[in-house]
């Protein structure tokens, strides 16, 4: 009984902290998540050289994750997702130990392995202090026990701690909705006695809870575990207990039975989505068609898709890295499911490209990264929260618009999502990086006017609608693409806003010769430079020519990393300069204090080609230093 009370006590001692921080669910839309495996995110000393067994307790604490938050804030990331808090089993069966928390014993007191009650508390703090929120990982279906299904010792448990609170014991039929919700997850060695969540006593218990739990640590979301697995009448009571946005795994991919759930919860992890998505982008032979038809059906079968949770990767899925080791494919997946209807999701290591395949492979310690954050992916995801929060800011309405597919070809699909003005027009193909194409986007599909100015931020090539409302898309090395008015880029921290020659450009128009051959007045010069770069620098490209910003530094091109690798750190930028301009220009090296950094001379020298035909041109340079 004093244990029992002891913990009760522990568990309630910070009832009263703070003030309340939670999002409304509408709040919600205007998030992105960055979902931690609390042990396999930080660990408290700081090491980058612990190693770690994946099936068991590797050392990451909630005190880790405080002291990494930059990591994931400078990435554009306004909350976290935590797996469970509640104390765990412990076992070292064939099924692992309890590290990603899903093993319940003791939902009153705190998993000390992941560090104290106060510490909890603290993450959450650190969290607000910053302007950032908390998403906590729950799980109502079941609790666990280390042995058979018919050998459970109930009274282990708190507060559920007789068999009357359990259904009997009998392993799911996943095709029969009844034995989903009845049965019991997990096997033999780890079974999960499943609650009997329909009896009122244990809705009681779980009410009083999580209203609790919601106080103690200032929680702003939940994250339900086997949300199919308990009947849909149990979640309306719940969610208001909670008073916070709840996003339920509904790990089925029929949009008629996942849509369903909505009219029980606030939103739910879009598995359809995340089937159609990989699907498409996997290979290069990926369906595309499916994705297209895919997201029609669910924007008319759900209640509201601006409220699901859009992922590609998490804790119980191979990752997609472990499908393709293509970056260009990565890259068209996670800027597809970031720009998408709903909550951006990226699990921890997708932006070190890790690779890991099933459980527990998939739950990689992330400190052995070194958490780089000039790595391919970690600015690309930055890149792709910038525009999505100017978006936000641009239009009021952009959280609630339903993207919808706008082209699409065997290989490529066009999105937009936005009020037209502010729209958000995504290109996205599964070419891979060996791959090129080229369509024309009308007016009709991208909302686009005449003489328009539009950048693609990934690359910070500006385009000018022509005087059909058209754009010629040209797709380089698969990268994906997304388009954005230009003159709204101003403040977003991205292709120089609009005080870059981006936010002008001049429009490739072409002239005929005799013989019927077409002399372009202004080429497409795409620059290359190969520079290594810490987090924070940005490469730039001044010239003697007022498209290069003649000499003034702050008028200097900026260029992408969308390309930078480790193994080849390229910057490159389009620029539209008028044919048989000849020029001088270097590469400048800008850090995030402003300061400039020239490279060594001499200056380079260039000549725009003015050849029939001819509307593209390439150079590639090495940083001189």
């Amino acid at each position: 009984m004093a244990a029992s009370y002891l913990s009760r006590l522990l568990f309630g001692l910070f009832y009263l902290v703070g003030l309340v921080h939670c999002l409304t669910p509408a709040q919600w839309r205007s998030q992105s998540i960055y979902q931690v495996l609390a042990d396999r995110f930080a660990r408290t000393d700081g090491s980058t050289t612990a190693s770690c067994d994946v099936n068991k307790y590797c050392g990451g604490t909630w005190q880790g994750i405080i002291k990494k938050l930059d990591y994931i804030q400078q990435m554009g990331f306004t909350a976290i997702w935590i797996s469970p808090v509640v104390k765990n089993i412990r076992s070292s069966g064939a099924d692992g130990d309890s590290y990603h928390g899903y093993w319940a014993q003791d939902i009153y007191q705190v998993n000390t392995n992941f560090g104290s009650a106060a510490d909890l508390v603290s993450l959450s703090k650190a969290l607000h202090d910053r302007g950032m929120y908390l998403m906590v990982d729950i799980v109502t279906n079941h609790m666990a026990y280390n042995g058979c299904g018919t050998c459970v010792d109930y009274s282990q448990y708190n507060p559920f701690n007789k068999q009357s609170y359990y259904h009997p014991f009998c392993l799911i039929d996943y095709n029969d909705q009844n034995s989903v919700e009845t049965c019991w997850a997990g096997d033999n060695t780890v079974s999960l006695p499943d609650l009997r969540t329909e009896d009122s006593n244990v809705r009681a218990i779980w009410n009083s809870w999580i209203t609790q739990l919601v106080s103690n640590y200032t929680i702003d979301g939940l994250r339900i575990d086997s949300a199919k697995s308990v009947e849909k009448s149990f979640y309306p009571g719940f969610e208001q207990a909670a008073g916070v946005y709840q996003v339920g795994e509904i790990f089925d991919g029929d949009p008629t039975y996942f849509c369903d759930y909505q009219n029980y919860m606030d939103g739910m992890l879009n598995f359809p989505s995340y089937y159609w998505i990989t699907q498409a982008f996997q290979s290069t032979s990926g369906s595309i068609s499916n994705l297209y038809n895919g997201i029609n059906t669910l924007k008319s079968t759900c209640k509201d898709t601006t409220l699901l949770g859009s992922f590609i990767e998490n804790h119980d899925l191979a990752r997609f890295p472990s499908l393709t080791s293509d970056y260009a494919l990565a890259k068209n997946a996670i800027a597809f499911t970031m720009l998408a209807d709903g909550v951006p999701i990226i699990y921890q290591g997708q932006e070190q490209h890790f690779s890991g395949g099933s459980v527990p492979n998939n739950r990689e310690a992330l400190w052995l990264s070194g958490y780089p954050t000039s790595s391919q992916l970690y600015p690309f995801i930055a890149t792709i929260n910038k525009i999505r929060k100017q978006a936000i800011k641009q239009d009021t309405g952009y959280v609630t618009y339903k993207a919808y597919p706008v082209y699409s070809d065997a290989s490529t699909i066009v999105m937009r999502k936005g009020t037209t003005g502010s729209q958000v027009i995504g290109i996205f193909t599964n070419k891979g990086s060996s791959g090129s194409s080229s369509f024309t986007l009308s007016s009709s599909a991208s909302g686009f006017t005449a003489g328009q100015s539009v950048t693609d931020i990934l690359s910070c090539t500006s385009y000018t609608i022509d005087s059909s409302g058209n754009i010629a898309i040209s797709i380089n090395a698969g990268a994906p693409r997304v388009l954005y008015p230009t003159t709204k880029l101003t403040g977003s921290g991205l292709c120089s806003g609009s005080s870059s020659t981006s936010a002008s450009p001049t429009t490739i128009k072409t002239s005929t010769v005799a013989g019927g051959c077409s002399t372009p007045t202004a080429v497409a010069v795409t620059f290359t430079d190969k520079v290594t770069t810490q987090y924070g620098q940005t490469i730039k490209l001044a010239g003697s020519i007022s498209q290069l910003g003649s000499w003034n530094t702050a008028n200097a091109v900026t260029l992408s990393s969308a390309g930078y690798t480790s193994s080849n750190p390229v910057w490159s930028g389009t620029v539209n300069l008028p044919a048989g301009q000849a020029f001088s220009y270097k590469f400048i090296k800008v850090n995030s204090d402003g300061s400039v950094t020239y490279e060594n001379d001499p200056n380079h020298t260039y000549t725009v080609p003015a050849s029939c035909g001819v509307t593209t041109a390439s150079v590639s340079n090495t940083w001189q230093g």
